[in-house]
Parts: structure tokens; C-alpha cells; sequence
């Protein structure tokens, strides 16, 4: 704010150096050499000081208005925001009540690490016991995946001395067998295709 006033005080004085440079000017240039030429615009150049000397002082009159009142703006500007920064006192006499109450109703707590209490209100104000989290143990909470395993019955009786080779084929049969009921398939739906063909050709002869 401080700020803003100086650069407008500065502003202003600038400008009346200015209006006083141009005054001194047009005075000198207005002047005519000879003493006759004096004489006779002695009223012209006078009345022309009056005019020049009216639209200055009515800019210097304009300037201070401005000046004055910005200052009362920027006066009035501190003094509203003074009042919301300060609050009322009757906020500030409830709020103290507040603090107050809540410092007598609140009792600090005790800790009794050997020994219980006998008075109600100590026991009353006494601290509950820490719960400490329990450890989550990431490997057991993952899923267990079932292992396969073999038939016992399998392992009792005797097994052929193939066995390994069948265990070790198993995937390649398996794979086969698909690729046998996918041909199978195929065969059925041309043998369809075949006797629809044929039929239609019969009933064409017809």
C-alpha cells in the first residue's frame, strides 16, 4: 500500500515539473525581440498565460482529486481488512470458556504396568492395553497348489514293464486322439453332404 502511495506522489510531482518546463517554454518563445511587437501583445500574450495557467492548475486540481481519493480507497481497504483479521472479543471470550472446559473435563491418562488400581477413577482413566498387529505370514496366505499324485493302489500292484514308456507317450496319445475325433467328424459331415446330394439328384431323375 505504502508502495502504491509513493509511486502515485512521484507520478504527480513528475508531471507538475513537466507542466512547469512547458509553461517556462511557451513563456520564452512567446517573447518578442522588439520593444514595439512588446507592447502591443502585452494583452495577447497575457491572456494566453491565463488560459495556460487555468488548464494546469484544473489538471494539478484533477491530479490531487485522483490522489486523495485513492489514499481514502487504500485507507478504507486497511482499516476492512484490520477488522476481519481481528475477531470479536465475545468469540474470543467463548472460545477461552472452551479451552478451559475441555481442559477440566479432560483428565490425563495413567499406565499401570504392576499393579491395578483401586479407586474408580483411576481405573477409569486408565490406558487399554496396546493391540500389536498380528504378522501376516505372505507364504502361508498364498494359495497352496495341489500336487499330483499317484493311486496307491497303482503303486501296490504290479506294474507292466511298459509302464514308463506309456507314462512317457501319454501327451502325444492324448493329442492323437483329439486329431482322430476331429477327423471323424469331418468324415460324418461329408457322408451327410454325400447322401443330401444324392437325394437331391434322385429327385431330380424323378
Amino acid at each position: 500500500m505504502v508502495a502504491e502511495e509513493d509511486a502515485i506522489d512521484q507520478a504527480s510531482s513528475a508531471r507538475r515539473e513537466r507542466l512547469r518546463a512547458l509553461r517556462a517554454a511557451k513563456e520564452y518563445s512567446s517573447t518578442p525581440d522588439e520593444g514595439s511587437v512588446e507592447n502591443e501583445g502585452n494583452s495577447k500574450v497575457s491572456g494566453e498565460d491565463r488560459e495556460e495557467r487555468t488548464v494546469t492548475s484544473a489538471e494539478d486540481d484533477s491530479i490531487e482529486q485522483a490522489a486523495a481519493a485513492r489514499h481514502e480507497r487504500l485507507k478504507a481497504l486497511r482499516t476492512a481488512k484490520e477488522l476481519l483479521e481481528t475477531p470479536d472479543d465475545g468469540l474470543k471470550a467463548r472460545a477461552a470458556e472452551d479451552s478451559e472446559e475441555t481442559e477440566d473435563n479432560t483428565m490425563p491418562n495413567m499406565k499401570f504396568r504392576n499393579y491395578l488400581p483401586h479407586d474408580k477413577q483411576l481405573q477409569e482413566g486408565k490406558l487399554a492395553p496396546v493391540v500389536l498387529s498380528k504378522f501376516e505370514d505372505p507364504i502361508a496366505t498364498a494359495p497352496i497348489v495341489p500336487e499330483k499324485t499317484e493311486d496307491p493302489f497303482m503303486n501296490i500292484a504290479p506294474k507292466k514293464p511298459n509302464w514308463d514308456l506309456r507314462r512317457d507317450v501319454q501327451k502325444k496319445l492324448d493329442k492323437l486322439e483329439r486329431r482322430t475325433q476331429k477327423a471323424l467328424y469331418q468324415l460324418m459331415l461329408q457322408e451327410k453332404e454325400k447322401e443330401a446330394a444324392e437325394a437331391v439328384d434322385d429327385a431330380m431323375g424323378d
